[in-house]
């Protein structure tokens, strides 16, 4: 008589949970990588197209030096609003949830880095074009504030108490593979004869943006809340931004730290598109060097994030730090060799290497300095005025050092030293925090003083 076939053990409940917790973890560091991604390309392509065109096109007639400043003035301009969009996001964020807040962030950059794609030019319109421009840029610099912080907390909120550093490398990972992106975009693009790059091929980049934004919302629209916010729904702050400034200390910590890192990135990326040519490099050349650069990013950032959850945040961005400094004299003196390979070989060392080591742990260091009540707008704002500080005029403040000296490279080099001198001050004031609980609901900051969090 056959026997009757054997019924299946019952579903482990705990097991289930826990493939389910893997499956939106994953889904979540993939809605963060792309997400994050699309905010960079649209704002990157930005400072890289006012690199190589928009001082000609949107205010014409003016030195070609100072036609560069003023086209960094409007980079400028995004960075400044870059804390607005922190502040406003990050309150709606702390009260109605981190989803909802990345979804309009995300239309909100593609609707704005489109506009600029269709935008006429100084030709066209006038002095209209320059003010249209500032606007759309201010409008991608409140995108962007929002952006990076929501997309964080929603992956480190979904992470385990043990490897949040390495999941929230995924955001992260955003900034380089969005440079990579606009770095290859750019340079097909400015492989076409001047002429018709500047009557209609910069256009193009932005236009994409459309592209990359819908496959972006598709997959921000399948991620669930984060579960700590779940948790504090009936306990949420009214005024997220007042308690934060009740206790400023990890505000101004998470300002400070993040400083060198944006520093080196806005000064070796963006920043080197006007020098490197000005000094006779083809611009093709100079985008080569940035997207070699990007991908080794994609490679150090997530090495970095991950030692940071076995040795801590500090001694990782401290090194990262120390060696941006160390190199910053060298990088610019390998740019200055007009070699194609040196080049390339000092936007390695100097961004894709020195800076995404400092780089790679903010993410899981910045969140882990706030209380969930509070957490996007702490966390947000705090990034963001690093941006501004570090990123925001560096730019403009380097072409206008270096036009005054003669060309000199010197001034670049000092920018970046200070920069990473700041980061490497700060790290001795932050607290440790990567083994501490984000279970906590408590709307004082963590990364402050062990006493002020007690208190």
């Amino acid at each position: 008589m056959p026997s009757s076939p054997v019924a299946p053990p019952p579903p482990n409940p705990e097991q289930t949970e826990q493939a389910e917790r893997t499956r939106q973890l994953r889904r979540v560091a993939l809605s963060g990588l792309l997400g994050t991604a699309v905010e960079f390309y649209d704002f990157l392509v930005y400072g890289t197209v006012a690199a190589l065109v928009f001082g000609e096109l949107f205010f014409p007639g003016a030195d070609p030096a100072v036609g560069t400043i003023a086209a960094f003035g409007t980079f400028a301009a995004g960075y400044v609003a870059r804390p607005l969009g922190g502040i406003v996001f990050g309150h709606f964020g702390d009260r109605l949830g981190r989803k909802s807040m990345l979804l309009l962030t995300m239309g909100l950059m593609g609707g704005a880095s489109f506009l600029i794609g269709l935008l006429p030019t100084y030709d066209t319109i006038g002095v209209w074009a320059p003010v249209l421009l500032i606007a759309l840029r201010v409008l991608q610099g409140i995108a962007i504030g929002g952006e990076w912080g929501g997309a964080t907390l929603m992956v480190v909120e979904h992470a385990g108490e043990k490897r949040r550093g390495l999941w929230s490398s995924f955001t992260q990972m955003g900034a380089p593979l969005g440079s990579l992106l606009s770095s290859l975009v750019v340079t097909l693009v400015v492989a076409m004869p001047r002429d018709e790059f500047a009557a209609w091929g910069w256009r193009v980049p932005f236009l994409l943006s459309v592209v990359l934004l819908g496959v972006g919302l598709f997959v921000r629209l399948k991620v669930v809340e984060s579960p700590l916010f779940t948790q504090v729904k009936k306990d949420r702050a009214r005024l997220p931004l007042l308690d934060v400034m009740r206790r400023p200390r990890a505000l101004v910590l998470a300002a400070c730290v993040g400083i060198g890192a944006f520093t080196a990135q806005s000064l070796l990326t963006s920043y080197l598109i006007a020098y490197a040519t000005g000094i006779g490099y083809p611009r093709p050349e100079v985008l080569r060097a940035l997207t070699v650069s990007a991908a080794v990013a994609l490679v150090v950032l997530p090495c970095a994030s991950a030692l940071s959850d076995r040795v801590g945040r500090r001694p990782v961005v401290l090194a990262g730090a120390l060696a941006s400094a160390a190199l910053a004299f060298p990088v610019l003196a390998l740019v200055d060799s007009r070699s194609p390979g040196l080049l390339i070989m000092a936007v390695v060392l100097g961004h894709g290497i020195a800076q995404s080591v400092m780089y790679g742990p903010l993410g899981a260091l910045l969140t882990e300095m706030f209380g969930t009540r509070v957490r996007y707008t702490g966390a947000s704002l705090g990034y963001q005025l690093a941006t501004l500080i570090g990123a925001g005029f560096s730019p403009m403040i380097a072409g206008s050092l270096v036009a005054a000296n003669g060309g000199s490279s010197t001034p670049v080099s000092l920018l970046i030293c200070g920069g990473a001198a700041i980061t490497a001050v700060t790290v001795w004031f932050v607290r440790e925090t990567h083994r501490e609980s984000l279970g906590e609901a408590e709307a004082a900051p963590r990364g402050a003083a062990k006493e002020e969090v007690a208190s």
